[in-house]
């Protein structure tokens, strides 16, 4: 058994450096809305929340939700869950204490490449860019926003930023582990080691095995990498401070190609059975086929769907959730002092609670994401014999 685990972890290695690499890159380049992914988890939210701050100028920074005693819940909560080109650590007074991470934009006089500081927190313009509401923008010699440059924003951002984290984290897990089982032939594994196999164990035995059937070998790399990614960066969104506090999974960007990733897998893996029930349901008239065949294609294309937003709304809405109960401390402190310090041992209650249950949310999704894919991967590679005897 600890021959195969060994085995599985080689294999583990490559997939998970090529997926990292994939989500990073392909996330930017479909045009990764900062904010707006976060805010798409309802369009009446994001409506009040942009008719709060509508009056507020441009150049507001994270911690700024302030003004004459009144706190906006909306902006705070947005920025947090939203991406952004610096990584926010504190607001000491009007100061903004945050690390500044690489802008790459690519355009029609080449590749530039500078930190975000150069902004300053979207109060200055470089090399002909300035940050507008946490995106890069083009502006003109005059100041103005320029909205006919074209531009591609490949810049490192948080969310990038705190993949890149997790996959060093979550190499040198499982190199540790391989380093354990080759020192410990034979050897019964402990610590880290033992709640790895028993992930890895759980994960074949209970969900590839059952849900694939005799082929699962060929997808246990890709469930297994696809399950301690969403893993790992749940639990690192769960942390309030650096290297945490990204709101990786609940960016839809990033739950659109994975679950992408998923659907070409399945596609690409379908046997002659799995597309004929598609395009030729068996065991039914021909002249109903015209009605039944765009109803497995809207089928097989809302699987894809299902992934993405289960994983984002599930993820962002425990963000927002722990997010609002914080922000009541800050609306009745503005009210009263009292009051407020009142509110405050009920919101940490409920925070305190809220992160606890995130911790099992946190698991629950990565293993249905791993369980659904696994699901899907089994239909794919299903032979129906008993159909073509009868």
């Amino acid at each position: 058994m600890h021959a195969n685990n060994r085995k599985i972890s080689s294999y583990l290695f490559p997939v998970f450096i090529v997926l990292m690499y994939l989500v990073g890159n392909t996330s930017k380049v479909m045009g990764q809305d900062h904010h707006a992914a976060a805010a798409d988890t309802s369009v009446a939210a994001e409506a009040v929340h942009e008719s709060e701050v509508g009056a507020e100028a441009h150049a507001e920074t994270h911690g700024e939700a302030k003004e004459e005693g009144k706190i906006d819940a909306g902006k705070i909560i947005m920025e947090h869950i939203g991406d952004a080109h610096d990584w926010h650590i504190a607001t000491i007074g009007h100061s903004h204490i945050s690390i500044p991470l690489p802008v790459i934009i690519k355009d029609a006089a080449g590749f530039k490449f500078f930190l975000s500081s150069r902004f300053e927190h979207g109060h200055a313009t470089y090399e002909g860019y300035k940050l507008e509401e946490g995106k890069i923008a083009a502006v003109n010699p005059d100041g103005t926003i320029n909205h006919e440059a074209s531009f591609f924003d490949l810049s490192i951002t948080k969310n990038v930023a705190s993949m890149l984290i997790s996959v060093i984290f979550l190499c040198w897990i499982m190199l540790s582990v391989a380093g354990h089982y080759t020192r410990n032939k034979g050897k019964a594994p402990k610590g880290l080691a033992n709640l790895i196999e028993t992930l890895i164990i759980f994960l074949r035995d209970e969900v590839a095995k059952p849900s694939i059937g005799p082929k699962y070998a060929k997808f246990l790399p890709y469930l297994l990498t696809i399950f301690f990614f969403i893993f790992i960066n749940n639990l690192f969104g769960l942390i309030p401070f650096f290297p945490g506090g990204a709101n990786v999974t609940g960016n839809i960007a990033v739950t659109l190609v994975l679950a992408i990733f998923t659907f070409v897998i399945t596609s690409f893996n379908g046997n002659k059975s799995y597309w004929g029930h598609i395009f030729m349901p068996p065991g039914v008239p021909k002249a109903l086929w015209i009605l039944l065949v765009p109803i497995e294609i809207i089928g097989m294309l809302n699987k894809p769907i299902v992934l993405m937003i289960r994983l984002f709304a599930n993820i962002t809405a425990g963000h927002i959730i722990i997010l609002g109960f914080f922000s009541l401390i800050f609306i009745f402190g503005a009210m009263n002092q009292s009051l407020g310090l009142g509110v405050s041992v009920l919101s940490v209650a409920f925070t305190v609670f809220m992160n606890f249950l995130e911790l099992l949310v946190a698991f629950l999704q990565a293993y249905v994401f791993t369980l659904l894919s696994a699901l899907y991967f089994g239909s794919a590679v299903e032979e129906h014999h008993h159909e073509e005897h009868h």
